[in-house]
């Protein structure tokens, strides 16, 4: 801890109790050591000595036991040439200041000088049961304690409503040259009062002790916890009443032995001028003093400091938003605008990013909007540019998150996503859009339900919309690299080396009765989730759509079936699938939903399977294009021959290894070749068929299968020699 800190701390700690040994002096001599003193309506005496002392302090003879407890606490200031820890000497300064200004509080009820004008005073038993019990069970996510003025009204306002809209409840109090935040939210007509999260306890710092002694009564009403447990209602403040200050404007000795009080009960002080900090975690959850001067940040700071956990219970979008919508398609007919699939470029990327570089709730375009749609045209380009960040959040939480984007998308009635990373398919329909839904609402939604179901990781989410082709071009290449990176995460692992695969019901809104069943080498059919992503979600989330399943008993190794997964497969697919084959689309195949990459199809006559991937839109050999067979092919029905794949599992030595594998593809698009070029090399070296690659066809040499036939004859396909499929 910094020396000047310290010796602040110490300082006005010894102040106050002196101030309130010669107040309680002074009561003494003019009404008797006898004289009751009490705070009105509340049975817990008071409260800060009943929690921390034991002590049920009834006279002005009771307060001089508590006083002479607080001046045994204060330590000696720091010398000029001493330099020592002082964290502890700090915390008992703190402590000593809490229990005196909590009798001269009383005194001053006592002399009539109390509640201060226009302000509540101390807070009673009645409020703090009502309102109380949503700090400690996660209806009110927490309340600031502001002490001292903001530089002008219009910041006090800003700070308040961003609070506010939080759902923080407010204690608003104190003073620095004589102002007070009371007075400032008054001459703004700022309405007061609990019914509005806002209340004023008293314009000085003393009286900062009333939100402190209603968070210890949380202790021993909620906690169940006795008088004199001083330390577990200490550790009972810090992990369920989550309280931080506020200090706006120079701080003085005695507010800085006041936040020591506070930080004793985990509660970290934020302060808008630059003062030494104290960044170790352990008596508070993370750092206790901090400086954030800029006052846009100073709320998002304050609660990332805390460890508070908010989330939007409405969100403002003019369309209705909620899961019944998610299983909604938007037609031809009902189009107003699209963005990506076969029309335009587009992708979505969740990243992490340092606290400071996050501004929790922005929301930025960067291009034009919908509604500056060119006359005719349907379609743009569009990314969708997440960063959060959290100190609890992990760079393999990234492709996680990064896939709710498909189904927080969804949840918007009119709006249809399909696919994930740069494979996506948005559409908007035109009643969406005469209802004013424009992108940044995506942003509004994506900060909002982000916060809702992955608060325990992320503290701060904004989003980043492009519509610019140049923009969207230039972000991508980078981008891919990040894919390639997460994919390359899994290379090495097997199915055999683990005995639990993982289950992916996320699509089910679509294909009800789907059921992903992910390996270390297959990944989910929409390409987005590896196994080890799979694992890393039911981390964040157990009773997510990503659950363990024990492989058990193996019924049949070629194959790729076991019986716990079938078992699994049968009672999540509405018992509709009785057995899959994780290696064959012949026998049993895996169902598919419709956010597959590719599509991998029977083709009789040539004894083998044709590869197509989404962004292919021209017609293959089987006589369908992607969009016919995507019909035959999705909602979750279990069809041999046809079967919907992650790209990546093409390079997997398991791909249809019970049907023959990669030696089986007689045809794939010269794009989908391309982009994995490398990785289909590789694995034909493997094959000890080094030249295999060049004998599947594409485009360039067949459309239909008569053409098929003749290229496969003249390059002597491995296929034709191959035992029949069929």
């Amino acid at each position: 801890m910094s020396k000047i800190v310290a010796a602040s701390v110490i300082r006005g700690a010894k102040q106050i109790v002196k101030q309130a040994e010669e107040f309680l002096a002074k009561a003494i001599n003019e009404k008797q050591e006898r004289q009751s003193l009490a705070f009105p309506e509340t049975a817990f005496y008071l409260p800060m000595a009943y929690a921390l002392m034991g002590l049920e302090a009834k006279t002005l003879k009771d307060a001089g036991t508590i006083l002479a407890h607080a001046r045994s606490l204060l330590p000696v200031e720091p010398t000029e040439n001493l330099w020592l820890p002082y964290l502890g000497d700090a915390l008992d300064a703190g402590i000593a200041t809490l229990l005196a200004e909590e009798v001269i509080m009383a005194l001053r009820y006592l002399y009539g000088q109390e509640p201060q004008r226009d302000c509540n005073g101390f807070f009673t038993d009645t409020i703090m049961r009502s309102l109380g019990i949503q700090l400690v069970d996660g209806r009110m996510p927490g309340f600031a304690a502001i002490l001292g003025a903001a530089p002008d009204n219009k910041t006090a306002v800003e700070i308040v409503r961003r609070l506010q809209e939080r759902n923080i409840l407010i204690f608003a109090g104190s003073s620095v040259n004589g102002r007070s935040i009371i007075d400032q939210l008054r001459e703004e007509d700022v309405q007061m009062g609990w019914d509005n999260y806002i209340v004023p306890y008293g314009r000085d710092t003393l009286s900062a002790i009333y939100p402190l002694n209603w968070a210890i009564r949380s202790a021993l009403t909620f906690g169940g916890l006795k008088a004199g447990q001083a330390k577990r209602c200490l550790l009972y403040t810090k992990e369920r009443v989550f309280a931080f200050g506020l200090v706006l404007g120079e701080l003085d000795d005695l507010k800085y032995a006041t936040g020591a009080g506070a930080i004793n009960m985990g509660f970290p002080v934020i302060a808008d001028t630059e003062i030494p900090q104290i960044k170790p975690s352990g008596i508070t959850t993370y750092e206790a003093l901090v400086s954030e001067l800029d006052y846009k940040k100073i709320v998002p700071r304050a609660i990332e400091v805390r460890g508070l956990k908010v989330t939007v219970t409405q969100i403002p979008i003019p369309v209705s938003y909620a899961a019944a919508f998610e299983g909604e398609r938007v037609r031809k007919e009902q189009l107003y605008v699209e963005f990506g699939g076969k029309n335009s470029l587009a992708f979505e990327y969740l990243t992490s990013r340092d606290s400071n570089d996050v501004e929790d709730g922005k929301v930025e375009l960067i291009g034009s909007d919908i509604d500056q749609l060119e006359k005719g045209k349907r379609s743009m380009p569009l990314a969708i540019i997440v960063e959060v960040a959290g100190r609890k959040m992990q760079k393999d939480f990234e492709p996680v998150l990064e896939r709710q984007i498909h189904r927080y998308t969804n949840y918007a009635m009119g709006i249809m996503h399909v696919g994930q990373r740069d494979m996506n398919w948005i559409r908007i329909n035109h009643h969406a859009y005469n209802k004013g839904f424009r992108l940044k609402h995506i942003g509004t939604f994506l900060h909002a339900m982000f916060h809702k179901e992955y608060g325990a990781i992320i503290d701060k989410v904004q989003v980043k919309l492009y519509t610019r082709q140049s923009d969207v071009e230039r972000l991508l290449v980078d981008v891919r690299k990040v894919y390639n990176e997460r994919d390359e995460r899994i290379s090495g692992m097997t199915d055999e080396s683990v005995d639990t695969f993982y289950s992916c019901t996320l699509c089910q809104s679509f294909a009800p009765n789907h059921v992903c069943i992910v390996t270390p080498e297959r990944l989910g059919l929409c390409g987005a989730y590896s196994w080890l992503d799979a694992k890393a979600c039911y981390e964040i989330m157990p009773a997510g759509p990503n659950q363990p399943v024990v492989k058990g008993k193996v019924l049949d190794a070629k194959l790729g079936q076991w019986q716990s997964v079938n078992d699994f497969v049968y009672e999540k697919s509405n018992k509709t699938v009785d057995k899959v084959s994780m290696y064959s689309l012949m026998d049993s195949p895996q169902t598919s939903c419709g956010c597959f990459e590719c599509i991998v199809a029977i083709i009789p006559e040539a004894n083998g399977f044709m590869i197509v991937h989404r962004d292919y839109s021209g017609m293959t050999p089987c006589g369908m294009t992607f969009t016919s067979l995507a019909g035959s092919v999705g909602g979750g029905v279990q069809t041999p021959g046809f079967l919907g794949i992650g790209r990546l599992y093409i390079a997997s030595k398991k791909f249809i290894s019970a049907d023959g594998g990669l030696s089986r593809i007689v045809w794939m698009p010269k794009e989908l070749k391309d982009s994995l070029g490398e990785k289909l090399k590789q694995r034909c070296q493997e094959l000890g068929q080094p030249d295999l690659l060049d004998k599947i066809a594409d485009e360039t040499q067949a459309t239909n299968s008569e053409q098929l036939l003749e290229f496969l004859s003249r390059v002597g396909h491995p296929s034709l020699g191959m035992p029949p499929l069929l």
